[in-house]
């Protein structure tokens, strides 16, 4: 017997997400996959909409063969195949399994730049992204419990939990930060090892309540290109390129990232990732994080972003729905948590604070506060 926390999923999936309606084109992209519940139950329910259904199943394995020895042209020849399939559906549903995350780390990083250039842009970037209604998520299994050090059977119960929110209520719940960071011009961030100042205005501001990720809880923006200053660490551990970074450390200086460091990983990948283009230097995304149901980092930036108490700063591309000009092959979002126990810190717009370590402190944001118990 199918759980029937899937089925809950899928609905929020084709209903609130990707919002599918009749003779449309569903487009279901899974990579590594060891349960197919989910897929399934997406086709069944496409299908009974009377909208039509692509699935395409995907191992990272072979990923990596195409990455690593590809040449420029099969690199360039994949995206311009996958690019004329994208075009031809309305919406998106990548599942992403988790075999193992670190497939691609020995991938060097100049075959990881081409293959971003050749293919990660134009099918994804330029197309999927602002021209589907497209949703990702990680599929639960044992080396997705084993990052965030829990067992299976935990771990399954947090990942429903985090998951199935009531997105609804969350969307009204997220829209008085939208229109604080909508009227807000200036922001200073302060915690351990940061002191980061940029401004905002001008750009336009979007909530996340399940639309475009899974598990959601979050509201972007963008700095204004050149109006970066300060330095930042992150506290939260991440992976980029299959490659594993903590205490990631960047200093900025009108808008661009004049030094990188970090305390655990390849220092001159990490260099070597952020120098890649022109773009890669400066910031695509500011988000504040607040799903309140996901407290620590597991290195997977799907739930990391969103972790309650949080915010992201991203090198690289910025999204056409809050565009501050920013072009590049790369998106790393980079995620401080400012709760107490990580070591705190604040938010403030124009002077005035937004957030203190971790809570918002205006009465119109406190339903995005978790319970204090929580965590």
């Amino acid at each position: 017997m199918t759980d029937p926390r899937w089925e809950t999923l899928a609905e929020i999936l084709i209903r609130h997400s990707v919002k599918l309606r009749e003779c449309e084109t569903l487009f279901i992209e899974c990579f590594d996959l060891d349960d197919s519940s989910l897929p399934r139950l997406l086709v069944r329910k496409a299908l009974e909409l009377g909208a039509f259904a692509l699935v395409d199943v995907r191992d990272n394995r072979l990923v990596r063969e195409l990455v690593r020895h590809g040449s420029a042209a099969s690199l360039k020849r994949w995206g311009e195949v996958d690019r004329a399939r994208m075009e031809q559906v309305d919406a998106y549903i990548g599942l992403r399994g988790s075999r193992n995350i670190s497939e691609l780390a020995d991938v060097p990083s100049d075959r990881m730049n081409l293959y971003n250039e050749q293919y990660q842009k134009p099918v994804h970037f330029e197309y999927r992204v602002p021209k589907t209604r497209w949703c990702v998520l990680r599929l639960p299994g044992p080396s997705m419990a084993q990052q965030a050090a829990m067992s299976t059977e935990s771990f399954e119960d947090f990942y429903f939990r985090a998951c199935t929110l009531d997105y609804s209520r969350l969307a009204a719940d997220l829209r008085p930060l939208v229109g604080r960071m909508d009227a807000a011009r200036e922001v200073h961030i302060q915690g351990p090892d940061t002191d980061l100042r940029f401004s905002i205005a001008g750009i336009p501001v979007v909530p996340c309540a399940g639309e475009m990720n899974i598990p959601d809880g979050e509201v972007f923006t963008a700095p204004v290109r050149d109006s970066v200053e300060g330095h930042v660490r992150f506290n939260a551990p991440t992976i980029y390129q299959g490659s594993p970074f903590d205490g990631v450390r960047l200093e900025f200086s009108k808008g661009r990232i004049v030094r990188a460091d970090c305390t655990a990983g390849d220092v001159e990948k990490l260099r070597s990732i952020l120098g890649c283009d022109a773009g890669a230097a400066f910031v695509g995304e500011f988000s504040i994080g607040c799903n309140p149901r996901i407290f620590h980092p597991m290195r997977d930036i799907l739930f990391d972003e969103k972790i309650a108490g949080s915010f992201h700063f991203t090198p690289g591309n910025a999204y056409d729905e809050a565009d501050n000009g920013n072009r590049s092959k790369i998106h790393w979002d980079l995620v401080q948590i400012q709760r107490p126990e990580y070591g705190g810190g604040t938010i403030a717009f124009d002077g005035q604070p937004l957030r203190v370590d971790g809570r918002f402190v205006h009465p119109d944001l406190e339903p995005l506060n978790p319970p204090a118990s929580a965590g």
